[in-house]
């Protein structure tokens, strides 16, 4: 993983909330905040928050009494999640997910949507995401499939491929597609001492936006993307433009509809 993989600064989080998360995350948090909710959970830890999307859901769907805290590493995404507000109270904390500051056994459930890609030592953010749940506690997990079968994201890989053809920008296939491997992922969780067989949904979605452009913008300057195409030189509009006509190469100049998929995995403590 390269540094840069991790930063979310500047403009990112803004572009992630208002571009990428209608785009790819809002189904699968409303799926996350469901299996949590069947749980019936009195304190719910969520590592890896973002901006947020899946703390509005569980905010939503849980019982109001229900304590929720939701960390990430990079404090410019909290403020963000801060900023787009819940229906409730929730607490919002800054935390390496690698170094939980909680006391042992302290929740009933915890959940990371899509942030398992970003961490470098994988065995040991679970043996804390274990570390911090109850006996018998739910630990309820996401991570894209390959990057193949989520098409924009495929896209506009392919279209930076060919713009930047000695050195491309491979973020979206090494990090976010990057930890697709289903025995892999059973194998980090049992190194973090996750004793039983995790449960593993690969979930099919749909990634609509009203036109070409809005993926390209998403993914080239709401994602650390931005930083390895700025790191070469060429200017980001460029690369935004070159996305955007490969997604319409593929899927047409109007509205556009692409395929997602995700593992979502869940073992209990």
């Amino acid at each position: 993983m390269s540094v840069s993989d991790r930063v979310f600064a500047g403009s990112i989080p803004q572009l992630y909330e208002s571009q990428l998360v209608p785009l790819i995350f809002e189904p699968y948090a409303v799926d996350a905040a469901q299996r949590l909710h069947a749980l019936k959970p009195s304190r719910v830890l969520e590592i890896a928050a973002g901006t947020g999307v899946v703390t509005r859901a569980l905010a939503t769907v849980l019982d109001p009494d229900t304590q929720i805290i939701a960390t990430d590493l990079n404090q410019a995404m909290l403020d963000q999640a801060a900023a787009n507000g819940t229906v409730r109270p929730v607490q919002w904390r800054q935390a390496d997910a690698q170094d939980l500051p909680f006391d042992a056994g302290g929740f009933d459930a915890l959940v990371c949507q899509f942030g398992a890609m970003f961490f470098p030592d994988k065995p040991r953010a679970f043996a804390e995401a274990r570390r911090v749940l109850r006996p018998r506690g739910m630990f309820v997990l996401s991570v894209w499939d390959c990057l193949e079968a989520n098409e924009f994201a495929d896209a506009v890989t392919a279209a930076l491929g060919d713009l930047f053809p000695r050195d491309p920008p491979c973020f979206l296939a090494r990090t976010p597609h990057g930890y697709c491997d289903r025995d892999a992922i059973a194998r980090d969780l049992a190194g973090g001492g996750f004793g039983q067989a995790p449960h593993i949904e690969t979930i099919a979605a749909r990634s609509r936006a009203a036109s070409p452009r809005v993926p390209a913008v998403a993914y080239c300057q709401g994602t650390p993307l931005r930083n390895e195409i700025e790191a070469r030189g060429i200017p980001l509009a460029e690369a935004t433009d070159a996305a955007a006509a490969e997604i319409a190469r593929r899927f047409g100049c109007g509205a556009v509809d692409g395929a997602i998929r995700a593992h979502v995995v869940s073992v209990a403590a």
